[in-house]
């Protein structure tokens, strides 16, 4: 089993759960251009990238639900009738509270009569890898304990095929601040989007030769520079069904990381 492009929590968390790539769902980052607002938008915040408060704008939501495909595995199992898809999440409604809590559950539902579909999602390693790394001892224990937890589980079921992924990986990163470039940002239409490794860049009409200049002498050895069309030929968001507003969404570059540096800017 692999990761989506880009192999980070919007894009690859909403493809675990509908089965569908980023280029059908319109999930693609963390920050995206919202076309009908003009405004970059955090996404599963739907707050204004760079707004520390994480206001939720209303538009946002709206502008989400509209465009971006989010329905589950499980909603679709239950909508057929036959068998009964779950989702057991740390947050949102009738979340669970503890790990202990959400292993509980899953072998109280196995437990139950008929065929089940289960989709549980643990925020750990991934939150504390985010915090220090994931290269540190508490990582590794972190780790080991999941591991036992689901093993003293796998043995108390029967007839269950679990299957333990992450939605992406991790990697210890270099930041580079754009706001230290002021003649790159002097290119910049509107604020950076997608992720500080996978950065989705609007340029100003008369600045793009420029910025291919500029970008090239500052970042060639930690980044690839792709078009806007390269993008969409490559299909590298995945293939399937194109979704209303990916092209939209589309800056006229894209910058991915290919050692350990990342991009950050605004917000």
């Amino acid at each position: 089993i692999t990761t989506v492009f880009p192999a980070t929590t919007v894009a690859a968390t909403t493809s675990m759960l509908t089965g569908l790539n980023p280029y059908e769902t319109g999930m693609l980052g963390w920050d995206m251009y919202y076309k009908d607002l003009d405004k970059t938008i955090t996404v599963f915040m739907n707050s204004e990238k760079g707004d520390k408060d994480y206001k939720e704008l209303p538009e946002a939501v709206e502008y989400n639900n509209k465009h971006m495909i989010r329905k589950s595995i499980s909603k679709s199992i239950n909508e057929q009738g036959v068998y009964k898809g779950y989702t057991l999440f740390p947050f949102g409604d009738n979340c669970y509270e503890t790990v202990d809590e959400m292993f509980e559950r899953i072998k109280s539902l196995c437990e139950e009569d008929g065929r089940k579909y289960i989709y549980a999602y643990d925020i750990e390693p991934d939150h504390t890898m985010h915090d220090i790394g994931c290269d540190k001892p508490e990582i590794k224990e972190i780790i080991e304990d999941l591991n036992k937890r689901i093993e003293k589980l796998s043995n108390e079921l029967s007839d269950t095929v679990i299957f333990v992924v992450a939605d992406h990986g991790h990697h210890n990163v270099e930041n580079i601040f754009l706001d230290n470039y002021p003649d790159i940002v002097d290119c910049l239409k509107r604020n950076t989007s997608f992720e500080p490794r996978n950065v989705n860049f609007f340029i100003k009409d008369d600045k793009k030769e420029e910025f291919v200049y500029l970008f090239n002498k500052y970042f060639s050895k930690d980044f690839d520079l792709h078009t806007r069309e390269d993008v969409i030929n490559s299909k590298l968001f995945g293939d399937g069904k194109e979704n209303e507003i990916y092209r939209d969404t589309l800056g006229d570059y894209l910058a991915i990381g290919i050692t350990d540096k990342a991009l950050l800017y605004t917000g």
